[in-house]
This record gives structure tokens, sequence and C-alpha cells, in this order.
């Protein structure tokens, strides 16, 4: 992948975020989770070739949208670490999250969570989290991290890279019956 295709999916995942941020109406504090894999961003199989430099574009677009709204970024780990996340301390210890013992690696935890770790200002490693709203890059399964009830989202670009992307926001539960009244939808 050449250099203007590595700038171009830091351009694609800033704007399926802002998207999903105006369709989320996420603010300050909330989390959103991400999981991603690199490999089918370069257009290989989940899990078999792992890129750093695509890793530093997808986080790049990422955080300029983060650090503009204030909301927390929760990067998914893959399988070999049982999909921990990647989560900045504050909202570790905001959220009472349950940390676990255990850092990211390229080949055990995947390449977009172990440069999260390394360039958060105060990352650890948590086992699950109930995530606002989330992107998925490249079929990682983030469903699991995601609040009850998670309402699919369209984004206008259906892939970045060659990952297809998926993603999600959340509402409350709708509970009562015919003569419930709900504000939210």
């Amino acid at each position: 992948m050449n250099q203007q295709e590595q700038e171009s999916i830091q351009q694609q995942v800033e704007q399926i975020l802002r998207e999903l941020v105006e369709a989320a109406s996420i603010r300050a504090g909330q989390i959103v989770v991400i999981g991603t894999s690199t490999s089918e961003v370069v257009g290989q199989r989940i899990g078999t070739s792992g890129a750093e430099a695509i890793a530093a574009e997808l986080y790049a677009g990422l955080e300029k949208v983060r650090s503009e709204i204030g909301f927390y970024l929760a990067f998914q780990c893959c399988e070999h670490l049982n999909r921990a996340l990647v989560v900045e301390r504050a909202a570790a210890e905001y959220y009472r999250l349950d940390e676990v013992s255990a850092v990211p690696m390229a080949k055990a935890g995947g390449s977009m969570a172990s440069y999260a770790y390394r360039h958060l200002t105060e990352p650890c490693l948590v086992e699950t989290i109930e995530a606002h709203a989330g992107i998925d890059i490249g079929e990682t399964l983030i469903g699991m991290h995601l609040r009850r009830v998670a309402v699919p989202v369209r984004p206008s670009i259906k892939q970045v890279g060659q990952a297809r992307v998926t993603m999600a926001r959340t509402r409350p539960k709708l509970i009562g019956g015919e003569r419930a009244v709900y504000t939210c939808l």
C-alpha cells in the first residue's frame, strides 16, 4: 500500500467516525469502541498481515475526531487477548472497569490495539466494556462490547482500504407497554 492510499485511510476513518458521532449523538465522556483488522484493510485475511503503518493512519483519523469532542476510544484486541480493550486509565476509573494484566503486541492483541496502547496518554487493558457506539473495520466482532440495544448505522463509506465497515449506535431499552411514552429512539 503506497503513501497516498495510507493517507486516504486516515481520511476515510475520520469521515466514518464523524458520521457515527453525529448519528449516535456522542458527547464528551462517552465511549466509542473500535475493532480493526489492519490485515483486512490491506486486503489480507484477518490475523495474517498486521500493519503498524496502517494502525498509525487509522489512529490519526480517530484521534482527530476524539480530541475535538472529548469522548473515550476503546480499542478491541484480537482473540489472543480474549478481545480485551485498550482504554485510557481515566475511562477505566470513571466507568469502574475491570483492569486485566497484559500488554497488547502486534501478534497477540493486534496491530491497532498495540499501536493504541503505545500512544494513549495512560493506557490500560480492560476485560469488557459497554460502549455507546462502535466501528468495526474488517469484521472483528465488536458487538460484545456495545450496550444494549445496538442500532445499525450505515456509513457513507462501506470500506476502509479493503476492509468492510460496520457501525452501530446504542439506545436505551424500551420498557413498559402500550401506554408507555418513549422520548428517544
